[in-house]
């Protein structure tokens, strides 16, 4: 389907950050879609890690400027871009001078996970969204990449669900095997709670392991995708129950005709039925 509009909220991409199985999807499948004659607009967090001098990363003055509250403080919201010229792409940075500007992406150098990637990963979710509709872009598919990206199915379907922007928009979820062994901090979701979100639509957040926020996305998302070859075995067991469409892993050959036409098939479906492929 040409002209169909997709966003890209991905936890990583190359040549940001160093390759890895999130970040080269993340930077060929956009260039892929809009081969195949889609819009696109791709947004990935400004870790700290990214050298902005390197990569030619400036401030979209005009899209910066917001503040969001987290936890009663409030946080400006700064949007970078920069463009990957073989590819004719466009990625946008969410960036904020608490949450991003250190050395690592989501943890310590002993591996320890940062205390805060609870409000970071609200913080990029919300940043994102907020940043669509300032450009008045109005996405028909919104694909999230990366347990980072967790808490913007959520948001679409509840924050922004009344929004002209998102109204009509189906979310997919694509779940890798990126699994952390820690939880989120234990008031994650009391800092969801937003307008429109409800202490009722968390019930999952409430012990935030990563088995839960991934179900947490799933719940509201239109459509699973299986990123990886192997995916954890109790995630691959909710969506064999999951009644709503769900695409198998595909290889490197296969997956941006596959990507393309499952976006298509959710594009043209007002229901959402249990076929797996």
């Amino acid at each position: 389907m040409k002209n169909a509009r997709v966003l890209f909220i991905s936890q990583e991409i190359t040549p940001y950050l160093p390759e890895s199985e999130l970040s080269v999807i993340g930077r060929y499948l956009p260039q892929g879609i809009q081969d195949k004659g889609k819009e696109i607009r791709t947004f990935m967090p400004r870790f700290g890690s990214i050298n902005e001098r390197r990569n030619q990363l400036h401030e979209v003055i005009r899209l910066s400027g917001m503040n969001l509250i987290i936890s009663d403080t409030d946080h400006p919201l700064i949007i970078k871009v920069a463009s990957i010229q073989s590819a004719r792409m466009q990625v946008y940075f969410i960036d904020n001078e608490d949450y991003f500007h250190r050395k690592n992406t989501v943890m310590e150098d002993d591996g320890t996970y940062f205390a805060d990637n609870d409000e970071r990963m609200i913080f990029f979710a919300r940043g994102v969204l907020e940043t669509v509709r300032k450009l008045r872009w109005v996405p028909d598919i919104v694909h999230c990449h990366g347990w980072f990206t967790a808490a913007a199915p959520l948001y679409v379907k509840k924050a922004f669900k009344e929004d002209p922007i998102f109204s009509h928009s189906k979310v997919v979820y694509s779940v890798y095997n990126d699994e952390y062994p820690e939880t989120l901090a234990a008031g994650f979701k009391s800092k969801l709670l937003t307008e429109g979100v409800k202490g009722k639509d968390l019930e999952l957040a409430v012990n935030s392991t990563w088995e839960n926020i991934t179900k947490l996305a799933l719940q509201y998302s239109d459509a699973a995708i299986i990123g990886s070859q192997t995916i954890n075995p109790n995630i691959s067991s909710f969506l064999e129950q999951y009644n709503k469409p769900v695409l198998g892993f595909e290889g490197t050959d296969t997956y941006l005709d596959a990507y393309s036409n499952f976006y298509d098939e959710l594009i043209n479906t007002k229901s959402h039925g249990s076929t797996k492929k």
